[in-house]
């Protein structure tokens, strides 16, 4: 009979001893929570053996890991809407600075009021460009719904983007060449997101190229090509991007979202925009998605 009680006591006194080790780890554990700042890369560590304090201990470190990526998300959201803001802010004010100038211009220069109405046309058209840029864009962020694609002819919705075109086209002296292996060649599409891909890619070139155009297609690929010229090269990894200027000017016009507004269109249809140089041009391709009859 003693003997058995000796060893409930000693069984006692171990579980004793086990629950103020566990509670003297929750405390000191509670003290390290309660003193690391909120951006500090603690990590907890436990010194009881056993599964459940490890398990806790676990838990806990998983939970400051995601708080951690959480804040850095977050910060980087609010540098990245910063800059958009900026970059923003200068495209919109200096076609709107401009045309302002213009029409002050009319009051001491009456006698060209048509040449600077015709200015200042250009301008407020350049700003209304810039904000149909922005505005699309922001709607392609922010609407989940997929694209509705079909089979989608591609020359025509071309077509009707080198016509919209044409005044600037001739202007910059490019007489845009087509290469097309099949004039019935479809691809799987949106027709009027296709248009806009085709838009966009258009106006960089004019913008952004050394003059001339090449649009070449085969097999579910459809190439813009257009020489460089004395433009600074720009950097293929980083073309997409929003805003991005391959020159720290911002004089060619355009809200630097034309071609991720094409890369947002592109995957919204299931397809794929990429970049590269060759030589002295520079090469964009689209590759569409190949499900053409998916749904039997």
């Amino acid at each position: 009979m003693l003997p058995a009680l000796i060893l409930t006591l000693i069984a006692l006194g171990i579980a004793v001893l086990r629950l103020w080790a566990y509670r003297s780890q929750l405390l000191e554990m509670a003290r390290i929570l309660d003193e690391t700042p909120a951006e500090s890369n603690l990590c907890l560590t436990v010194q009881m053996s056993g599964r459940a304090p490890r398990r806790l201990c676990q838990a806990v470190n998983a939970r400051l890991e995601e708080g951690r990526r959480l804040r850095l998300e977050t910060l980087k959201g609010e540098q990245e809407l910063k800059y958009t803001m900026a970059c923003i802010s200068h495209d919109i004010r200096t076609p709107l600075a401009g045309a302002m100038g213009y029409l002050q211009l009319l009051d001491d220069e009456p006698d060209r009021w048509k040449e600077y109405l015709g200015i200042v046309q250009k301008r407020l058209t350049e700003l209304d460009g810039l904000l149909d840029e922005l505005f699309l864009y922001t709607r392609l962020l922010n609407d989940p719904l997929p694209m509705e694609c079909r089979e989608t002819a591609v020359l025509p919705p071309l077509w009707d983007a080198l016509a919209e075109f044409y005044p600037q086209l001739d202007a910059a002296g490019i007489q845009p060449e087509l290469k097309f292996d099949r004039e019935n060649m479809e691809v799987w599409a949106s027709q009027s997101a296709l248009g806009r891909v085709y838009r966009n890619l258009i106006a960089n070139a004019i913008r952004h190229g050394g003059g001339g155009l090449t649009v070449s297609a085969q097999a579910g690929e459809i190439c813009f090509s257009n020489p460089l010229g004395d433009n600074p090269a720009p950097d293929p990894s980083h073309l997409f991007d929003r805003f991005y200027r391959s020159s720290p000017a911002r004089g060619k016009g355009g809200a630097g979202l034309g071609l991720a507004i094409v890369r947002e269109l592109m995957e919204r249809m299931d397809g794929q925009v990429s970049a590269q140089i060759m030589g002295d041009k520079l090469q964009i391709k689209l590759v569409f998605s190949s499900h053409l009859n998916s749904d039997g």
